[in-house]
């Protein structure tokens, strides 16, 4: 067959869209048939619960949108290289596309994919996408990656954004390869009765995630000052998306943008967020051992707890620490699949201070509990949290959740809309924590709600010491 008639394989990975899609966009130009694939390798695999649950919602979602363009998306299981070899073989095709991954361990197995495929004569091209700016176009004047967020935002918020290019046409191959069935793989199994829950919450795919984008902009004039409150629905709910490629981020910053235009507020404040989590991924390409242990190496020696089974951290996970602000935050992600961005930095301060344990155990639930999960927000959050991250404050943060709930949950709505212990007529939203987590947690609504495991003062002495034994020892 002949390469202008022979098929591009479109490697699909965390890019469950058609527009904005660099990689499938330069595949549709050739005029080529263009086979989607989506591999379920050992890194899918290695997903937590509920995110692996949410993949599963994306693929089914995307798998209709290509349907709908008269495509079919091609499932397959094993490993990536020899799935994509088998599928060369099968259909004759003679190029891969892909969109980059940013990650040490997909870094690992593009580059091998890469390398072998070209050996064999196969074209293997990855393309942008997941971010606004590649993690080696931005530097410090010294040429130097940043490590602090504003000089990162200042350095790129006038650069130019390429605008997002349309779905495009997709030909399809005169004969389909065969398919794996996606309810075969099971990928919600590990969520067990907490997807029943978490489900009514969830409307995975492109056209969801387009609808979330507009409604947002509805109240982005409130953004600076409502997306930070607990009881407020400001923020713009697009994280899970982001996180699968559901959406491009041009796709975002430019209708943000085109919103500036026509006079609407609190533009700045959005696309300043939107930066941070490209600041998170260019950190994780730069010192991938974000993911792994202290990026600043100096809290190596750091006194904390490591027991996973320690008393402290499974009431902390059972949203039982009598800490109501922690509790419900923990509660609204084992119902909904997410949390608040406020609640996570407070359930992660109390965790990593004032239970003292080590922030690599709380992101680890993180990423088995949350359906936004994201490899480079989770770890840093929670390393910026614990202090062991990028962060250009001296001094050791703690936040104190009581004068957080204050702020943030004046009058307790969101309180009471996790915490269903002492209400006399509690809200189904927190009745639902019940019903999500494991039975052999034996939780009962009916039961008191449990004293703090550590009292707030307590646990900030404690961490202050600890931070200033660290500093003189």
């Amino acid at each position: 067959m002949e390469s202008t008639q022979s098929p591009i394989i479109m490697w699909f990975r965390r890019d469950l869209r058609l527009s904005d899609h660099p990689a499938l966009s330069a595949a549709a130009r050739t005029g080529r048939p263009i086979l989607p694939v989506f591999i379920l390798d050992d890194l899918v695999h290695g997903l937590g619960a509920a995110p692996k649950w949410r993949l599963a919602l994306g693929l089914e979602s995307f798998a209709q949108s290509l349907a709908q363009t008269g495509s079919r998306l091609i499932l397959r299981q094993g490993d990536a290289l020899t799935v994509l070899q088998q599928l060369i073989a099968e259909t004759g095709a003679t190029a891969v596309y892909w969109s980059r991954a940013y990650d040490p361990d997909s870094i690992a197995r593009d580059t091998q994919v890469k390398a072998e495929l070209t050996r064999q004569g196969i074209e293997a091209i990855s393309f942008a996408g997941h971010l606004l700016f590649e993690p080696w176009t931005v530097a410090t004047k010294t040429g130097q990656p940043f490590r602090v967020f504003t000089p990162m935002w200042r350095a790129v918020q006038d650069r130019e954004v390429a605008l997002p290019d349309p779905a495009p046409t997709l030909n399809a191959p005169t004969q389909w390869p065969a398919s794996d069935d996606l309810t075969l793989w099971k990928l919600g199994a590990q969520m067990n009765r907490g997807a029943a829950v978490v489900a009514p919450y969830v409307r995975p795919g492109e056209p969801a995630a387009f609808e979330v984008l507009h409604g947002f902009l509805d109240r982005m004039s409130r953004y600076s000052d409502h997306r930070d409150r607990l009881d407020k629905d400001g923020t713009s709910d697009l994280s899970e998306y982001l996180s699968l490629g559901e959406i491009g981020p041009r796709s975002v910053w430019h209708t943000v943008q085109r919103a500036a235009m026509t006079g609407v507020q609190g533009t700045d404040a959005y696309l300043r967020q939107l930066v941070w989590r490209e600041f998170a991924y260019h950190l994780m390409y730069h010192t991938p051992q974000l993911l792994s242990g202290n990026w600043r190496p100096e809290w190596d020696g750091f006194p904390w707890n490591t027991d996973v089974g320690h008393p402290n951290v499974t009431a902390w996970q059972q949203a039982r620490t009598g800490i109501p602000v922690v509790d419900a935050g923990l509660r609204q992600m084992y119902v909904t699949g997410r949390m608040h961005n406020r609640a996570r930095m407070i359930v992660a301060s109390y965790l990593t201070k004032h239970l003292m344990t080590h922030w690599k155990i709380g992101m680890d639930w993180f990423a088995d509990c949350l359906i936004d999960w994201d490899p480079a927000a989770n770890a840093m959050g929670w390393q910026w949290v614990a202090g062991s991250g990028p962060d250009a404050s001296p001094f050791f943060r703690i936040f104190n959740p009581l004068t957080q709930q204050e702020k943030f949950d004046p009058s307790g709505t969101y309180l009471r809309r996790w915490i269903a212990e002492g209400q006399a007529e509690p809200s189904a939203t927190a009745l639902s924590y019940f019903d999500a987590v494991p039975r052999s947690w034996g939780l009962d609504p009916s039961a008191a709600y449990p004293p703090p495991v550590v009292e707030l003062a307590a646990g900030r002495a404690q961490a202050l010491a600890a931070y200033e034994g660290r500093k003189t020892g």
